[in-house]
């Protein structure tokens, strides 16, 4: 039987990359998404159109209820989940000062929330089989911080620290945590930036230029595959060298 993963914020960048990536080498998916309804249903059936299995599910990762009927869709639909993929996110450029504390619920409730969510609901799937793999993205700016984005690189972070001791306490029961931490990325959630500012900062990376959404969905691929099956609690940096 063909493995399943959900994959978060799965209809657009690189979610969808992920998606499609995992639907190529056989793996049954769920799309998950939460404001793109007509992107999640058109990969559903592309990815069914090219002979794979896939349904699009809609839930919001900050809420524990949709989180929780996620999960119980993708069991009903197809058995098992044998794959997380954390990919669900938001981002706000703003200096701190400017931020409200309705800025710091929702980037911490998305993007660390919806990563404490999900494993949580993941967990008792995976232990009936004594295996399973998480992949947690989070980005460099959780590694080095970014300035403007003080909330989000701390969201992040906290993404990172949850990665490493989630390994430690679902290791003893063949369960593996890991973490991909993206750089810039050619993605909507960065086509705000002007011209200027893209070539400031692909200037002081050594590959000097944006990653894509396919190279990130290699390196979770990689961290799902059999071929890591030794690593775990580890962070995957796919950034152009940004952070060295």
């Amino acid at each position: 039987m063909n493995p399943t993963a959900v994959v978060t914020g799965g209809s657009r960048g690189i979610g969808a990359a992920v998606c499609r990536l995992l639907a190529q080498r056989g793996y049954r998916v769920i799309i998950n998404y939460n404001r793109s309804p007509d992107a999640a249903r058109a990969l559903e059936t592309e990815l069914i159109s090219a002979g794979g299995q896939a349904i699009a599910v809609p839930a919001d990762v900050s809420r524990t209820e949709d989180v929780r009927r996620l999960f119980r869709t993708a069991e009903k639909t197809f058995g098992s989940v044998d794959l997380l993929v954390n990919n669900a996110g938001i981002s706000k450029r703003q200096v701190l000062t400017d931020a409200t504390d309705r800025d710091y619920e929702e980037l911490m409730s998305v993007n660390f929330g919806g990563v404490f969510r999900c494993c949580r609901e993941v967990i008792p799937y995976m232990l009936k089989t004594h295996s399973g793999s998480i992949i947690n993205i989070a980005s460099v700016w959780g590694i080095c911080g970014a300035s403007c984005e003080a909330l989000y690189s701390a969201s992040k972070a906290a993404v990172i620290g949850f990665t490493k001791a989630l390994a430690k306490e679902l290791g003893p029961s063949g369960i593996r945590v890991n973490c991909v931490a993206p750089g810039l990325i050619d993605t909507e959630m960065n086509a705000s930036l002007t011209e200027e500012e893209l070539r400031a900062f692909c200037s002081e990376c050594p590959i000097e230029r944006p990653g894509t959404v396919q190279e990130v969905a290699a390196a979770v691929l990689f961290l799902a595959d059999s071929a890591s099956s030794f690593t775990t609690g580890q962070v995957l940096q796919v950034d152009g060298g940004c952070a060295i």
